[in-house]
């Protein structure tokens, strides 16, 4: 079985005590590596459909991640591009090669660009950036009309549960204008002597 990956069935083999610590804070349990609950090897068989599954996740996991652009974030950013890239890579041998090609530019597997469209993790991502956008603007508007109600200070003062509670109506008033109009009322008006 050579990368940990037979034809009939997805196996991922990893030798580490990350695995082990992992699927012991799933479990609740505390296992040390010397002695501890688990073996220090993990198998992992997938049916095709939960391969394919998986492949979705990872995809939309990696996706997500990439809109990370602070500095400190791209070696993680770089972890998940290199997982993707090696569940893409296996899985392409085992069953899902029309799913999988090799970008040369990137040097990574991917889903193929006619197929991402197809797939339900599409759908989620753009979804996601959707509801992440409305949801972000009312919240950010909101907390600036709380703001200059009663002012910088005060706010930079109450914590993040506070500033929820005290928005909810003007966050409301903002989603009942983004769901009747979107941005088609939304302006920038900018100061004289600005632009």
């Amino acid at each position: 079985m050579p990368g940990g990956c037979a034809v009939e069935k997805f196996i991922f083999q990893h030798d580490g005590p990350d695995v082990a610590e992992l699927a012991a804070a799933c479990c609740g349990l505390r296992a040390g590596w010397a002695g501890g609950f688990l073996a220090p090897r993990m198998h992992l068989r997938l049916s095709d459909q939960e391969l394919a599954t998986l492949v979705e996740m990872v995809s939309l996991a990696a996706n997500v991640a990439s809109w990370n652009q602070k500095e400190s974030a791209s070696d993680k950013i770089a972890a998940f591009e290199d997982l993707e890239s090696k569940i893409l890579e296996k899985a392409g041998h085992s069953g899902l090669g029309e799913w999988i090609e090799f970008d040369e530019e990137s040097q990574r597997f991917r889903v193929k660009q006619e197929m991402e469209e197809r797939l339900f993790y599409h759908e989620c991502y753009d979804e996601f950036r959707n509801e992440s956008f409305w949801d972000e603007l009312a919240v950010r508007l909101a907390d600036r009309d709380l703001a200059r109600a009663i002012g910088y200070a005060a706010w930079e003062k109450l914590s993040e549960e506070e500033r929820r509670a005290r928005t909810a109506a003007w966050e409301k008033r903002y989603w009942e204008e983004f769901t009747k109009h979107g941005v088609e009322r939304v302006v920038v008006i900018t100061p004289p002597g600005e632009g």
